[in-house]
């Protein structure tokens, strides 16, 4: 029996096409929204109650958020553009370490360092490539966390420099297979993007994103090239 064609929802969509979809979506979304903040503080000055005052100004600041979620949507698919620069790795790392304080200051205060780099010079982008380590320990520490401290180790090895990351798991991870592909674990708030630019940047920078299972810990493992040799 000839197998029936596959209907036109069957086909697969390719990614770029859905990059322009969803960014060119935001775009008119966000229009509408900076209408509607518009059309509000208008309002919110015709009126003299003070109680109306203060639902508009909720009102207002519903849309903001909103609008930065729309914002953040645009960012996370937006195209990889590098503005590097000659970086010492030891550098690299210290600064790291910082920008993780700041950030997750709770959580970064349980992670174990170990760093063997020193003078070695890498070529980065300092804006980018830390969003992407960032991104990497976010979900380390909300996934699926287990007991024990999470590690983090950098070295030089073959001319590369190599950053490892050890989580301890609370229940075993089923597939590292599709590890940074778009749109593989959706929640409300999180659309499953953020692995993605991550991987997106470390490629832009001649890097390697891979990530695996040992029974107990998700160990994920960066690669970048050395200045002499990121070309």
């Amino acid at each position: 029996m000839a197998e029936s064609p596959k209907s036109s929802t069957d086909r697969q969509v390719v990614w770029n096409d859905v990059v322009r979809f969803l960014r060119q979506l935001s775009h008119d979304l966000r229009n509408h929204l900076n209408a509607a903040e518009l059309q509000s503080a208008y309002v919110s000055e015709l009126s003299q109650d003070a109680e109306q005052k203060n639902e508009v100004q909720r009102l207002r600041a519903m849309i903001g958020e909103l609008a930065g979620v729309l914002q953040k949507l645009g960012t996370s698919i937006a195209p990889i553009k590098l503005t590097e620069m000659p970086y010492q790795a030891a550098e690299f790392v210290e600064d790291l370490q910082q920008k993780l304080t700041s950030q997750f200051p709770n959580e970064n205060a349980s992670v174990e360092w170990k760093s063997a780099v020193a003078g070695e010079q890498l070529s980065i982008d300092p804006q980018l490539l830390p969003q992407a380590f960032a991104e990497l320990f976010a979900n380390a520490f909300q996934h699926e966390r287990g007991d024990g401290a999470i590690s983090a180790s950098a070295k030089i090895d073959n001319k590369k420099f190599v950053f490892t990351l050890r989580e301890p798991k609370s229940k075993p991870v089923d597939s590292t297979e599709d590890w940074g592909h778009p749109l593989q674990r959706i929640s409300q708030g999180h659309y499953g993007l953020g692995l993605h630019r991550a991987r997106a940047i470390l490629e832009a920078h001649r890097g390697t994103l891979q990530a695996h299972y040992d029974g107990s810990c998700l160990i994920t493992t960066v690669e970048l090239p050395l200045l002499d040799d990121a070309k």
